[in-house]
Order: C-alpha cells, then sequence, then structure tokens
C-alpha cells in the first residue's frame, strides 16, 4: 500500500490538485478519491518500522494539505475550525480519523514529528539526498527518504520541485556551515587557534556559497523557476491549518537556520523565546540540538569576552588600536568577515521574499484584490511580516564587529595575516551543493514533471 500511495503521490494527487484549481473538478472528487482508493487500505500504524512511518509521513503530508487547502477555500467555516475538513476522511476497517491516524503514525516514526506536515516531513525527508562538498571532502549531508529520486509537490509544477530543492540544499549549506562552527562556541577548538581559523574562513565561503543559491534562484526565468501569482495562490495555500493554533510549514522551521543565529548572533530581546514558540514544529532532535546551544554564547560574543571587551567598547576604540586587537588577534577579523557574510546572504534571502511574497501583495493590495483566503501574504506561516523580516536582515549586517567596518577589507586581512575566504560562484555552486535527484537533466524539459 505504501508503494501504491508513493506512486498516487506523484501522479494522481498532483493531477487532482490542479483539476480543482482549475475549476475542472470538485471537492467532492477529492473525498471520492481518497475514501475509495486510499483510506480503506492504509496499513495500521503498528505494521509500519520507523523508516517506513518517515515515508507515510511525508505521503499523508501532502493528502492532508490538499484536504485543507480545498475544504478552506471552499467554505470560510473550515477556516475557524480547520480540523473539520478531516471529517469526511476515516481509515481502515476501524474508521480511524485521519488526524489520530495521522499522529499515530507520526509517533511511529519515533522522532518525535508533530500531528500535522512539517518542514522535516516536505523538505528534508521528501527531497533527495544533498551533499555538500569543498575540495572532495565531504561536509555535510542530508538524506532522502526515497529511492526514487523523485520531489513530491503539491501541483507538479517544475517551480515547486525547485523550491522544495533549494530549501534543501540552503539547509544543508547551512548545516555544514554550523558543524564547522559548533566546537568553536562549545570551547572543543579554541579560538585563538589556527584550526578556529580554518573554520572561520570555511564557513564564510559557505556563506557566499548560501548566498548564491538564493540570488540564482531568484534569477532563474519564467517557466524554469517558481511564478510568484503560483507561489501566492498554490504554492503557499497548502500551509493552512489543520487544527486552530497549530503550526504550519515554514522554511522558518529550518532547524540549521536557527542554529545559525543562535551560533552567529541575533540581537533580539527574546530570540531563545521565538525558538521556543516553534519548537513543536521541529523535531526531538533538532529541539535539543538548539536547547544545548542556548546554553552556550554566540560567535561575536564569545571572541569578544575573550578580549574581555563589550561591543560598545569595541565601537569606541580608535583604529589604530583596533588594528593593533586585529594583529594579536585574527580570530576577530575571521569573525567579522563571517558575519559580515552571513548578513549579505540574509538580504539575499530577503529580496526573495519580497520578489515572491511582499511585492506582489502590495500589487495585489493597490489594484483592490482580495487578499489569499488560506494563508495570507502579509506574513510568514509563523507571523513574521515585513517589517520584521527588514529588521533582521538589518540586525544581521549591524551585527556586534561591524566597528570594524572602519577598517578596510584588504587591510584587514593583511594585519590579519589571513588569506582571503573564497567565494562560490555560480559556476562553481552545483559541485558545491550537489542533489541527487532522477533525471538529473535541465527539469525545463519536464513540464509535466510529476504528472
Amino acid at each position: 500500500m505504501l508503494e501504491y500511495l508513493q506512486r498516487w503521490s506523484v501522479t494522481a494527487l498532483p493531477r487532482l490538485n490542479r483539476q480543482i484549481l482549475a475549476g475542472e473538478a470538485g471537492l467532492e472528487s477529492l473525498v471520492a478519491a481518497l475514501n475509495f482508493a486510499i483510506m480503506p487500505d492504509l496499513p495500521r500504524p503498528g505494521e509500519l518500522t520507523p523508516r517506513q512511518a518517515q515515508q507515510a509521513v511525508v505521503l499523508l503530508s501532502f493528502v492532508g494539505a490538499a484536504v485543507s487547502r480545498h475544504f478552506q477555500v471552499s467554505d470560510e467555516r473550515y477556516r475557524r475550525v480547520p480540523h473539520r475538513a478531516f471529517q469526511a476522511f476515516a481509515v481502515g476497517d476501524a474508521g480511524t480519523p485521519f488526524l489520530s491516524y495521522f499522529a499515530q503514525v507520526a509517533r511511529r516514526t519515533g522522532t518525535g514529528h508533530g500531528p500535522r506536515d512539517s518542514y522535516a516531513a516536505l523538505v528534508r525527508w521528501n527531497v533527495p539526498t544533498c551533499e555538500v562538498f569543498w575540495r572532495g571532502e565531504r561536509l555535510a549531508v542530508l538524506p532522502g527518504l526515497f529511492d526514487d529520486g523523485v520531489t513530491r509537490t503539491y501541483t507538479g509544477d517544475v517551480g515547486e520541485v525547485r523550491f522544495f530543492e533549494l530549501m534543501k540544499k540552503t539547509e544543508a549549506v547551512e548545516r555544514a556551515a554550523n558543524d564547522l562552527l559548533e566546537p568553536l562556541v562549545t570551547g572543543e577548538v579554541p579560538l585563538d587557534s589556527p584550526p578556529a581559523l580554518y573554520r572561520f574562513q570555511l564557513a564564510t565561503t559557505l556563506m557566499t556559497a548560501l548566498r548564491r543559491l538564493l540570488l540564482d534562484f531568484g534569477r532563474l526565468p519564467s517557466g524554469v523557476g517558481l511564478g510568484a501569482d503560483h507561489f501566492i495562490d498554490v504554492f503557499r495555500q497548502f500551509a493552512g491549518h489543520w487544527r486552530a493554533g497549530d503550526i504550519p510549514p515554514s522554511g522558518a522551521l529550518d532547524p540549521e537556520a536557527l542554529k545559525r543565529d543562535l551560533l552567529l548572533g541575533l540581537d533580539l530581546p527574546d530570540l531563545h523565546g521565538y525558538i521556543l514558540r516553534v519548537f513543536p514544529g521541529l523535531l526531538d532532535r533538532e529541539r535539543a540540538e538548539l536547547a544545548e546551544l542556548m546554553r552556550y554564547p554566540s560567535l561575536p560574543r564569545a571572541v569578544l569576552d575573550s578580549l574581555t571587551l563589550t561591543r560598545s567598547e569595541l565601537a569606541a576604540l580608535p583604529v589604530p588600536t583596533v588594528a593593533g586587537l586585529v594583529r594579536e588577534h585574527p580570530e576577530l577579523a575571521a569573525c567579522y568577515l563571517l558575519l559580515t557574510a552571513h548578513g549579505r546572504a540574509s538580504a539575499a534571502h530577503l529580496v526573495l521574499v519580497e520578489k515572491f511574497l511582499f511585492r506582489p501583495a502590495r500589487q495585489r493590495d493597490a489594484a483592490g484584490l482580495p487578499d489569499s483566503p488560506v494563508v495570507s501574504n502579509w506574513h510568514g506561516t509563523t507571523g513574521m511580516d515585513e517589517t520584521l523580516l527588514a529588521r533582521l536582515v538589518r540586525i544581521r549586517q549591524l551585527h556586534a564587529l561591524s566597528p570594524l567596518n572602519a577598517v578596510p577589507r584588504g587591510e584587514l586581512l593583511r594585519i590579519a595575516g589571513m588569506d582571503i575566504p573564497e567565494v562560490v560562484t555560480s559556476d562553481q555552486v552545483g559541485d558545491v551543493v550537489r542533489l541527487y535527484r532522477a533525471d538529473p537533466g535541465n527539469l525545463v524539459a519536464q513540464p509535466g514533471y510529476g504528472r
């Protein structure tokens, strides 16, 4: 049955979603297809191995997203009580309610997965294996759960494929950088040691790869990448609530991005509180790793503490004194370069969000068009709006070591005796970040991908 559901999720479900969106089929078609072909024969949760349960969570995530979206569009009353959309479906001979069945399968994974779709299921488990390499060394790997090399999507649109892949690629790069940096904050690798400088420099290079992935995605031409209208009207609308107050899947739940902000520092008064609030959307291991990182100071704070300086004291130092500090403590320059590269990558992310979400939302609002019915276009699914995202970018750019901006970059590197961190270009990024999808050729040649 899992094999059948796997094929069905790649062929029939996307086709059915497209037909409903185009007005060629009604909600009753979804209800009939699920109740006839899927729900009666789903295996008992206890019959599944943990890996099979993970696969089932991925496949049922797309089923649940379709139910949630189409019911809430059909009748706004379902938006207030979203769980009622699932009352038309019962699983197996016992007639287990779909939401209860999903929760049981999620528990069977042994990962602490929650009772609805998640970032982990839609991105990390769904998208094929992704690896990060540098000069022949594998720095990180994010395995996929399926052997077919296919990325499941809501409608089979090539832009959806590329977007899910972008999220997995960026998470893999973030993991590689975090793995390099975490031993520096825990004290396993002394900040003033040559290995620390290497880790700083390579993590800085990885930040340029992250920025390049984001910028290159935003520059994909129409028909190749993700269209803004499709993102707003189709893709995002599958991230509605399954129960009132739950946490829908979102790129904001990328655990490696959350780790990165803990490692590099984010001057928000309630950063830890925000991370704790999204814990229900994460897995057990992710929650444990984030909780552990919360025990340590950020890297810039650790560097300043090692010099017995505060941020304000550093800012008050004359440039010659700062230059002298850098000469004696090259880790200061290395950390500065990393934070600066991170700020640029964060700005590239904001460019994408502006292009695909906030700018089109403003244009629609100016034209008198209503907001999208299920997921509003004025904020992310975790509540972040345009103002907050822009503020976060500014905070990352005005980081704790930004007083070093007064020293020209070339001089900073020369004084510190450091090599210039390498920059990953568009031509190189495919060798650095490798995704092992089926048919690794150009997806543009497959306009019916997933049909």
